[in-house]
């Protein structure tokens, strides 16, 4: 695999991740790096994600991760800034950390590969593209994401 297959591959991560997620979040592409022989690829959400629901959407993440095989490697249970840390069983590293003003960053870092020129991500984004200058705050509202109660718990089934 080259950095270009590595990057695409880190792209479908992150896409496969954002299908997801329901409701959906809008999101811009953050800045992608390259290192000598590695590619991240970064992603912002732009709905902002209320401290009551973002315990939720770790969850939803952290579950389709799992579900897909990943093994969680790491958490940060800080209230301010969570975040959680998986690999995948082709060893990229997948990160999602809610920052200020409940911004969700995901990132998938690849492991090292052979070295290759990487095109930009080619994936459109939900929403404006932020992507080669300053990522706002977030600045969409959801009705579900944004909201400032619990997720009501689901009800018992019979």
């Amino acid at each position: 695999m080259n950095m270009q297959e590595a990057a695409e591959r880190a792209d479908k991560i992150l896409d496969d991740t954002f299908t997801a997620i329901k409701p959906a979040v809008q999101w811009t592409h953050g800045e992608s790096t390259e290192g000598r022989c590695d590619v991240s690829r970064r992603r912002a959400v732009m709905t902002i994600i209320s401290p009551e629901r973002r315990g939720s959407f770790l969850g939803v993440v952290e579950r389709y991760w799992k579900s897909q095989g990943f093994q969680q490697i790491g958490v940060n249970r800080s209230v301010k800034s969570p975040a959680t840390y998986f690999k995948t069983p082709d060893h990229f590293n997948v990160r999602l950390l809610i920052g200020g003003n409940g911004q969700a960053f995901f990132e998938v870092a690849t492991p090292c590969v052979t070295k290759s020129s990487v095109s930009p991500p080619t994936t459109d984004t939900h929403g404006p593209n932020y992507a080669g200058g300053s990522i706002p705050d977030p600045n969409v509202r959801s009705d579900f994401w944004s909201a400032t109660s619990q997720v009501p718990d689901a009800p018992a089934t019979p």
